[in-house]
Formats: structure tokens, C-alpha cells, sequence
């Protein structure tokens, strides 16, 4: 496989990385991806065991990613309509303004919610926290997980 291969398929795990704390970028399947797209390539024992792994590993923090928000959510009293609320609402706000509308329509959205709900802003404002920060916790965990895979590729790469 050529230099500019490599290349290019590292720029597409790049993006995929920089996609994961985006909203609406699949920055884990760009990332699955392209090892996917270097595993067909080489044909190689390392690169199928590089896949398998990275296969392994990325469904594994899909299911962390899922279940770790939902728990939290739960404790801290907001309810599943007030986060679905607050992602549609950040999903058009990323059209209007990339990444940071995203940001600001959703922790804006829960805490206008919990206001309304619970009265006051101490209680809105500490629910919007822990829903922050639960959500933070699975963009970290998916993050980590395509690290991990991205650094296992250039290794077998390196390795070559």
C-alpha cells in the first residue's frame, strides 16, 4: 500500500476523531472505518487482529455510551422527554451555529425545562450539571475508545 493511501485513510481517522464530540458526526464509524477500509487493503494476520479488536472495543463503548447517560439522567430527575427535547433542539441550533449552537440549545434547553419544572435556579441549574456532565462522560468514554483504536492502527502500521 502506497504513502498516499495511508494517508489518506489516517486523514479519515482524524476526522472521525474530531468528529466524536460533534453532534450528528458518526466520528466512531469513520474511525471503524478506516481501519476497516486498511484491513481489506493489507490482507495481512495484524490488520484482521487490528479490526477485530477495533471492532471489539468500539461496540463495547457503543454499549457504554448508551447505558452510562441513561442511568444518570434517570437519578438526576430529568426526564427522557426533556433530553430528547433538548438534542432536537441542538441539532437545529448546530445548523444555525456549528458545534457551539449545538452546546448552547441543549444545556440551554434543560435548564429552561428544569426552571419551569422545578422553580428555581439553583435546582435547575445544578440538574442541567448533572446532565452535562453525564453526557461529557460519554463523549470521553467513545473518545478514549477511537483513541485507543486510531493508536493501535499507527502501531500496526509503524509495525508494518
Amino acid at each position: 500500500m502506497g504513502t498516499a493511501q495511508v494517508s489518506l485513510i489516517g486523514a479519515v481517522m482524524l476526522l472521525g476523531l474530531a468528529g466524536v464530540p460533534a453532534p450528528g458526526v458518526p466520528g466512531t464509524l469513520l474511525v471503524w472505518g478506516a481501519v476497516l477500509w486498511w484491513a481489506t487493503l493489507e490482507h495481512t494476520s495484524l490488520t484482521w487482529g487490528v479490526l477485530a479488536g477495533a471492532t471489539g472495543l468500539l461496540a463495547i463503548a457503543q454499549v457504554i455510551v448508551w447505558l452510562l447517560p441513561s442511568r444518570r439522567i434517570r437519578e438526576s430527575g430529568v426526564s427522557r422527554r426533556t433530553v430528547f427535547t433538548a438534542t432536537g433542539v441542538a441539532v437545529g441550533a448546530f445548523c444555525v451555529l456549528p458545534v457551539v449552537g449545538a452546546v448552547l440549545g441543549f444545556t440551554g434547553t434543560i435548564y429552561v425545562t428544569e426552571r419551569l419544572r422545578l422553580g428555581g435556579h439553583r435546582t435547575a441549574w445544578s440538574a442541567t450539571r448533572r446532565v452535562m456532565r453525564s453526557v461529557g462522560g460519554s463523549v470521553l468514554v467513545e473518545l478514549l475508545a477511537c483513541l485507543v483504536v486510531a493508536g493501535a492502527w499507527l502501531g500496526a502500521v509503524i509495525a508494518g
